[in-house]
This record gives structure tokens, sequence and C-alpha cells, in this order.
């Protein structure tokens, strides 16, 4: 694919009761940040805080409540905000997301601003782009299916809005759905009933089947040729999507959803057949999911196999095998991002460096040359070499609050 390469830059930062940052107000450089400090000191929530610009959800937790800071919740009215400038495509763009108190529950609701101006955070996906790589990122190999969807839904929501507004919509549609199962009998009447919202799961469905099929396979080109470099040449990644169904088929009577172990390598799912095959099966599945009370099949059930030849990674992979691939699906997820939208993503990297051996640390900070913006965090200066550290506007975190550093090389560290 040819594209030309449009570079983003997060110019600035600006937290106000986020975590452990009571105020913060941070201007960010092209090229390579690094922020060191020990555990516990707002490192990682950093990080977190950008990501949340970027997909207005946070990757460490499903509770808003926890962002805000504990100070602050003792307050008559707590709140939270984070807020970012950030260049792209020559445009300046500003971005505000408020957490607010929300009425009855105790909890937090979303106050989104883009320039200014109320939006939906929907709309704020995808103009900050970000790829992030924690150490927890391991277990996107060896952790719950939730996890892989979620890996896969936060790309493609950064890449397609479409998609986005699809999966939003069929999470509604899904939850409409389970609640009319728990509340129906078997019959006509709950035929009847249930047709309106098969329907619109199979056309949501649909899209996203067919996307996340073209993304696993985008993934599995890019991550191949990652983790040749990172596995010494020696072993080949494979990935596949492993769907609840064969969305590439229409079921035989009474067929049940089966996929085969090592995954189906769908290359021509488009969302209209993917629709069309997922709307038979919930139909034949109807009496399954009535008895269940809930729906068993679609693509809240999705998930992703990472394979060394036949060999499925999550139960014969040792955790340095593990290690070694969800890096390079995370190297391949900065590759694509910038294929699909012409414009290289802000790579964010918290305390990975220390998880590495040499080899791979080596290849991690090549790649960093390659990137408009990069924003690592690090307990130590000790992975990093005296030319990195010069080349890098260097920071160190403590309590909630930085302060710009001068490098410390490796050989004088203590």
């Amino acid at each position: 694919m040819c594209y030309n390469v449009l570079a983003m830059w997060l110019q600035r930062l600006s937290l106000t009761n986020y975590r452990n940052y009571v105020r913060l107000e941070l201007s960010l450089p092209p090229g390579l940040s690094i922020i060191q400090g020990q555990n516990a000191q707002g490192k990682s929530n950093l990080l977190e805080a950008i990501a949340y610009l970027a997909t207005s959800r946070s990757p460490r937790t499903n509770s808003d409540a926890e962002l805000v800071n504990w100070l602050a919740l003792e307050e008559p009215f707590p709140y939270a905000r984070l807020a970012a400038d950030l260049k792209r495509a020559g445009r300046l763009e500003q971005v505000d997301i408020t957490l607010l108190p929300a009425t009855g529950n105790g909890g937090f609701r979303k106050q989104v601003r883009i320039n200014g101006v109320v939006r939906r955070a929907l709309d704020l996906v995808g103009l900050l782009l970000v790829v992030l790589f924690r150490p927890e990122d391991v277990d996107l190999i060896a952790g719950a299916p939730a996890g892989r969807r979620r890996y896969l839904d936060i790309a493609l929501c950064q890449i397609d809005p479409v998609y986005c507004r699809a999966l939003s919509e069929y999470n509604k549609g899904l939850e409409q759905r389970n609640a009319l199962l728990r509340s129906l009998r078997p019959g006509a009447e709950a035929v009847a009933q249930l047709r309106f919202w098969d329907e619109k799961l199979a056309e949501t469905g649909g899209l996203i089947m067919a996307r996340r099929q073209w993304l696993i396979n985008a993934l599995e080109k890019a991550a191949a040729l990652h983790h040749l470099d990172l596995s010494g040449g020696y072993e080949r990644l494979r990935l596949r999507y492993l769907p609840s169904f064969d969305p590439g088929h229409a079921p035989a009577k009474n067929a049940l959803p089966a996929v085969a172990a090592t995954g189906v390598r769908y290359d021509n799912l488009t969302p209209e057949g993917a629709g069309h095959v997922f709307l038979a099966w919930l139909h034949q599945n109807r009496g399954r999911d009535l008895a269940a009370g809930m729906t068993l099949l679609g693509p809240h059930r999705d998930d992703l196999g990472f394979y060394l030849g036949e060999r499925p990674l999550r139960h014969f992979g040792s955790r340095g095998q593990q290690r070694t691939a969800a890096l390079a699906a995370k190297l391949a997820e900065l590759t694509i991002m910038t294929e699909a939208t012409g414009t290289t993503p802000v790579l964010l990297l918290d305390d990975v460096m220390s998880e590495l051996d040499g080899d791979r640390r080596a290849m991690l900070l090549q790649v960093l040359t390659t990137v408009a913006q990069a924003v690592i965090t690090t307990t130590d200066w000790h992975p990093f070499s005296p030319t990195v550290l010069a080349q890098a506007q260097t920071w160190r975190v403590h309590s909630g609050q930085l302060e710009a550093v001068e490098p410390m090389y490796p050989e004088t560290t203590r």
C-alpha cells in the first residue's frame, strides 16, 4: 500500500484531579520523551490519561470514578479534567474530557469537547491515535478472550469511525435482545418479538465481523515479520480469527456452531455476507438462546488465536514466547494504523524496556526512530544508551509532580 505519512504531535497535556495528579501542565516535544520514576508515583497514570483522551476509555479500569483524585472526591462538587492540544496534518485540535458527578448513582459521566464544542465520546475517537504497550499486555495471549476483543476494538475504532458506531449499536442491541430473552417463553410470540433485534444485530454484527477479519489478516502479515526478527528467524507467528460460528457459511438444518480449533483464515468476508449468515445462525440458535436467557452467538463471543505452527500460544507457549508475540502484535498494530490512516500514532510504552532482553530492547528502540512521537516510562535509566538519552526529553515524576532532568547515563546511575 502506498500512502503519505502525516506527523501527529501531542503538544500539550493538562490534568486536573486525575488519579494522583492534582494539577499538571506538560508540554511534550516531537520525538522521544522518557519519564523516569519509582512505582506508584504516576508514570502509568500519565500514559493512561493520554490513552483515555484518545479512546474515551481507560485501559486499566471500567470505572470512571477510579480516575478522580481521592482528595477531590471529598469536595462538594468533585470532578476531573483531561485536556490536550494536538497537531495533525498541520491543524491544531483541542480535546477535553471532564468527569462530572452523575445524578443519583454516585458515579461519573463524561462531558467531551472538541475544539470547545460539546460532542459525543464517539466523535473523539480517532482524533488522537495511540498505540499503548504495557507489561500486562502479555495477557493479550494468555488471558481471557475479552482482552483480545478489546485489543481489536481499540485499534479498529481509531482507524474506522463507522466500525466504532456499529460496535456501539451492536452492544446496545445485544443488551435489548438479552433482556427480551430473559422475559420470554418459547413460542410464536417470542419469535415475532425477537425478529426485530435479530435483524439489528445481524446488520451491525456483519460489519464488525468483516472488519475484524480484515484487521486480523493485516496484523498477521505485519506481526509475522516483526516476530521473525524478535525470535531470531526461528519461529513464524500466525494469527487467526476465532468467531463463535462460521461466518463464511450458512448453517445446515439443526447444525451446531463449530469453528476449527486452529482457526480458519477468512479472506473475503463482507458485511452483507457475514450479516446474512449471522442472521441465519441467530434463527437456528433461537431455542438455545431462549433456554439460556442470553445470546450465545455473535461478535461478543469472538476470539483471536495466536499460533506458532499449529500450536496455540495461549496453552503451549512459554512466558517468553507469549511476551514476544504480544510485542510483535503491538508493533504490527502501529504499522497497520499508520497504513490505514496515513498518520503515525503516538507510541506509548509503559515500563516495558526492563521486561525485554537486549535484542528485543534494541529492536524496539529502532522502531522509535520511525514514529513522530513516543512517550516512554521507566523506573531507571539503565535500559537506554547515552545516545538515546541525549536525543530524548527526560523528566522525573514523584507524587504526581514532573520535573525536567538531565539524562543520567547508565555508567553513572546508582
